[in-house]
């Protein structure tokens, strides 16, 4: 682990104009630089990086961030990766924290492990293009489904020979322990014995991220049906096949320029798109899709279309995991071939812009086909039609984007000839189920003695999402934490914008539900309870990619007016005019927005409610409307009036 002095001195060396000019033509704009966009395919320069702030600005794509987030954006880098990096150019030292025994142990190991792999590697390869029975057999078998040489050498596939222990001799005799042998899975011990665990198979080595070999994947030869056609390296410390997809290695570069990844099955699924001219591809290797899976690809892209033979039965097997990319918020397409054909043959009988062309006019968004997959066993049977709205609702209400899931409700109502209404409602219901115990089971607490002035938000409001609410006091707090306010109705005393802020919010036990604003709310709030200043460069450096790029977003911008101050034939100030009114305002704003949502959903729920069945439920829902308005019509008074709070900077502003 890098310590925080070196990382310290690595953002204080680094020239982020240097850093940037290595994969951007730079051109000097005033006390800036500017060039074209590297994320998007622009005409006209709006890439800006400030050398005074360390930072950068894509105003075509909206990125932006210091050297290190640059760094991870273009490269995919992980955050230690980049420091390493800009630690190599500018000749920095990197000083480890001191580790545990443990620690150097687990290290040590995982390294042995690699290198026992990489050896692995290197011995199948040999086999596979040197030796008699690696040519007669393996690359036989490799040139007869029909792939180059050249693809061979890419992906460094090999041949284990069929004697039951040849590559665990020849490990020993290197010097290779026992003990890493079996522990990466190429060697079973028996009765003091050891066995190669892949012997007489095609090896696929399976390449981690940054191109380490880390397991692998061997195809017997044998016609015997109690042999496992394709058998995989066991769990282990570098390992993780949940965690992994096979040739992503390959495709991450070309998944960041095409903004896609198309997601196969099997080892030669890869291996002859890859032949045809499309690299956008990875595969799950024949394991259920997980979410780390998603998540990787997630990394690169925000689109995946999956390909899939004409097995319907598999292609419903696999519902649930991409039910999984529904949830990670990822744009899902699926891509049916035709029967008796799988990615491995079809894409050997077209070139790469055939094949484009056909995933272009054939792939269907997965909802879509889902249902229509689905919908050829309900003819003539409202009971399993029935099943199926319910097995599609359940689908959407996963899908995170409020927006989304509108558009695919509205599809689904004329595809399935049900209202769009009832529709909503069921996937209303799905997403508030553990809610409504919540709400049901609450009730307001009373406020406390030295409760502040504005309005307390009842408890038995939770779970409410008001992002343009959430993003203003984020901005105050980051632009404004350390400006000063006073409080005449407390004795004048003297309160910065951080502490006024993080006070009302804390005392009504509100919390954001954008994880990027919590993380910044959480993280100003401790530098707060330490008595510490709030510093640009905490949210510039942070190791938080979103984060630095909000700072950035903040520190740059000229920040949106909030709708709050957006009055017709008003005079509207600037934010940061006049803080007394502005900030105390802003939260009231928030407070009154999630009032707002809370009444309407309670609306909702008295609306939906069997009248006789919930007689009891309804009527104490009844009382929380009430509650709520009118705590609403108090804060609606006191946003139409001046708050009596003061700004201080060097001279007090009057009340």
């Amino acid at each position: 682990m890098i310590d925080q002095a070196t990382i310290e001195k690595i953002f204080e060396t680094a020239d982020i104009v240097e850093v940037i000019s290595e994969f951007v033509q730079l051109k000097k704009a005033g006390s800036n630089y500017k060039g074209l966009s590297p994320f998007s395919n622009e005409k006209t320069p709006s890439f800006m990086v400030s050398p005074a702030k360390g930072i950068y600005k894509d105003f075509s794509s909206g990125k932006g961030g210091n050297a290190v987030g640059f760094l991870m954006e273009i490269e995919k880098l992980s955050y230690p990766d980049a420091l390493r990096y800009l630690a190599r150019k500018y000749n920095i030292p990197i000083v480890e924290k001191e580790k545990t025994a443990e620690e150097v142990q687990q290290e040590n190991e995982r390294e042995s492990l690699l290198v026992v792999s990489a050896f692995a590697q290197k011995y199948f390869s040999h086999n596979l293009l040197e030796s008699a029975e690696g040519k007669a057999i393996g690359l036989k078998y490799l040139t007869e489904r029909g792939i180059r040489e050249d693809i061979i050498d890419k992906f460094q596939l090999g041949y284990s020979f069929n004697e039951r222990d040849a590559f665990s001799q020849e490990a020993k005799k290197k010097g290779y322990k026992t003990d890493y042998l079996t522990k990466t899975g190429l060697s079973i011990e028996k009765n003091g014995s050891l066995f190669d665990r892949f012997a007489g198979r095609v090896m696929f080595p399976i390449h981690g991220i940054s191109g380490t070999v880390i397991g692998f994947g061997g195809r017997t030869l044998r016609s015997d049906k109690e042999t496992a056609k394709y058998l995989n390296s066991p769990e282990s410390e570098i390992y993780h096949k949940s965690k992994v997809l096979y040739g992503l290695y390959f495709a991450k570069k070309a998944i960041v320029n095409s903004e896609i990844c198309y997601l196969v099955e099997g080892y030669t699924d890869v291996l002859s798109m890859h032949q045809a001219g499309i690299e956008n591809v990875v595969a799950s290797s024949g394991t259920a899709l997980t979410v780390e899976q998603i998540r990787l690809i997630k990394r690169f892209t925000q689109n995946i279309t999956i390909i899939y033979d004409g097995d319907e039965a598999g292609i419903k097997a696999s519902f649930r995991g991409i039910d999984l990319v529904l949830e990670e918020g990822l744009n899902v397409r699926v891509l049916l071939l035709p029967v008796g054909e799988d990615p491995d043959s079809f894409s050997k009988k077209h070139s790469a812009s055939e094949l484009k062309a056909f995933i272009k006019e054939n792939e269907k968004d997965f909802i879509t086909f889902k249902s229509q997959i689905l919908l050829k066993e309900t003819v003539n049977d409202p009971v399993r039609k029935a099943n199926l709205i319910t097995d599609i609702v359940r689908s959407i209400s996963v899908i995170p984007q409020a927006i989304t899931r509108a558009v695919y409700i509205r599809e689904c109502s004329t595809m399935l000839e049900v209202d769009e209404k009832i529709l909503l409602s069921e996937v209303q219901k799905i997403r508030r189920r553990q809610d409504d115990a919540k709400w049901v089971s609450r009730t307001p607490t009373p406020a406390a003695l030295d409760a502040p002035a504005q309005p307390m938000v009842p408890s038995f409001v939770d779970d409410v999402y008001s992002e343009h609410e959430e993003r203003d006091i984020i901005y105050f707090l980051l632009k404004f934490a350390n400006e000063k306010l006073r409080l005449p109705a407390e004795n004048n005393a003297e309160i910065s914008v951080a502490e006024y802020i993080i006070r009302e919010i804390q005392n009504d036990n509100l919390e954001f539900k954008n994880l990027i604003y919590k993380k910044v709310f959480e993280e100003i709030n401790r530098k707060i309870e330490s008595g510490g200043a709030v510093e640009e460069k905490t949210f510039i450096f942070s190791e938080d990619k979103k984060i630095s790029e909000l700072a950035v977003e903040i520190y740059t911008s000229r920040y949106e007016i909030s709708k709050v101050w957006k009055r017709k034939d008003t005079f509207i100030e600037l934010p940061g005019e006049n803080l007394g009114v502005e900030v105390p305002k802003t939260v009231l704003a928030y407070k009154n927005k999630i009032i707002m949502i809370a009444i309407n959903e309670l609306t909702e729920k008295i609306k939906n409610a069997d009248s006789e069945t919930e007689a009891d439920k309804i009527t104490e829902i009844q009382r929380q409307v009430m509650n709520l308005n009118e705590i609403k019509r108090i804060i609606s008074k006191d946003l139409g009036e001046r708050t009596i709070i003061s700004f201080m900077a060097g001279i007090p502003r009057s009340s």
